[in-house]
């Protein structure tokens, strides 16, 4: 998908570390015939169209993740436009002049350089649409760093042109809004955040925007909260196993690296599974048996992941239909499987 640019503002924002100055200069704002004829036009070419073909999730994979959705947030039954950066985002979204976008770009601006990891650069507001299929409007917030000390060729005489201060698309920080489902289907309530950086760039800079917890921080609640039921009604409000029941529940959540913990039965377990992946249709988990790692989708549990005791020892069982290797060979890949009961009466010798 190619955008056309109907307005653009140009910022550099200049910090000085030693004296903790933050300024930002305003260079220009371009409405839709002078970008075309500005360098700027090939500058961006092709990045609005990466912009929004880059995924994101509610419910990332983890709390790192570059790109995320926010959504604006609203308290009790106040309607979105009382958020201010909601607000913000429609009015120079619907700016139908050069000098009404140039004043609302220059809140985003201003409310960029306040935030703690600020770094001096390119900082550009564009108002844009896609050239076919729909006239939606979109607002694009970009943030390039300076890459310092390029040569590149110059004329014959010289030969080698130093330019101190040249912006580059690599790292580039993004927002989009609104958010594309897919194309012609958009969700205005939230915005598009990509960030290649553990500096929370825009998440500072959005005050008034939230994201999803991290998928496996979703699952664990989920978790939490079923287990904490079956205490409820396992358990009477005053006996001593409930307490130590919710002392140990307290400790896993709080732990890393957690252990089995033998308390609910096979059935309650898949019930618990199926409750999450009706939710969460993509879940994995990964589980480690002394040094051997298994990880499978969630709803395989109970269906052909099985996990048991066997003299006082864990064993996972697997079964499929096919079993394939990675391109490490092994004589694994030659063995003749035995019966699983073959399997157990072997394991039992081993223990005798």
């Amino acid at each position: 998908m190619e955008f056309s640019i109907s307005y653009l503002s140009f910022y550099v924002i200049e910090i000085d570390q030693q004296k903790d100055q933050r300024t930002y200069s305003h260079y220009q704002t371009l409405d839709a015939a002078t970008f075309e004829n500005s360098a700027l036009s090939q500058f961006l070419e092709g990045e609005l169209k990466r912009i929004v073909k880059r995924k994101a999730q509610s419910h990332p994979n983890h709390a790192q993740a570059p790109t995320k959705l926010g959504e604006f947030v609203t308290e009790g039954n106040h309607p979105l436009k009382s958020n201010p950066n909601y607000a913000l985002f429609q009015r120079a979204l619907h700016a139908t002049t050069s000098t009404d976008f140039k004043k609302e770009s220059e809140s985003f601006v201003e409310t960029y350089v306040q935030t703690s990891a600020v770094r001096g650069g390119v900082f550009l507001v564009c108002q844009a649409k896609p050239k076919k299929y729909f006239d939606d409007l979109f607002l694009f917030i970009l943030k390039c760093d300076f890459q310092d000390d390029i040569a590149v060729l110059s004329d014959a005489n010289t030969l080698v042109k130093k330019v101190e201060r040249a912006i580059t698309t690599k790292n580039m920080k993004s927002i989009q809004y609104p958010y594309m489902i897919e194309e012609g289907m958009l969700e205005h309530t939230k915005v598009k955040i990509h960030q290649s950086s553990h500096a929370r760039y825009f998440e500072d800079f959005l005050p008034f925007v939230t994201y999803g917890d991290p998928m496996p921080e979703v699952i664990k609640t989920q978790v939490q909260t079923m287990v904490q039921d079956h205490v409820n009604e396992t358990f009477s409000s005053e006996s001593s196993e409930r307490q130590e029941m919710e002392e140990r529940l307290e400790s896993w959540s709080a732990s890393e690296t957690r252990e089995l913990q033998e308390q609910l039965n096979h059935h309650q377990v898949v019930e618990a599974t199926a409750a999450i992946t009706a939710h969460i249709p993509d879940s994995k988990t990964t589980i480690k048996l002394g040094d051997v790692v298994v990880k499978f989708p969630l709803d395989a549990y109970g269906d052909n992941v099985h996990l048991a005791k066997y003299n006082d020892r864990y064993v996972l069982v697997v079964d499929a239909e096919q079993v394939t290797f990675d391109k490490n060979a092994s004589p694994i890949e030659f063995l003749k499987p035995d019966h699983l009961e073959a399997v157990i009466q072997r394991m039992q010798a081993d223990d005798e």
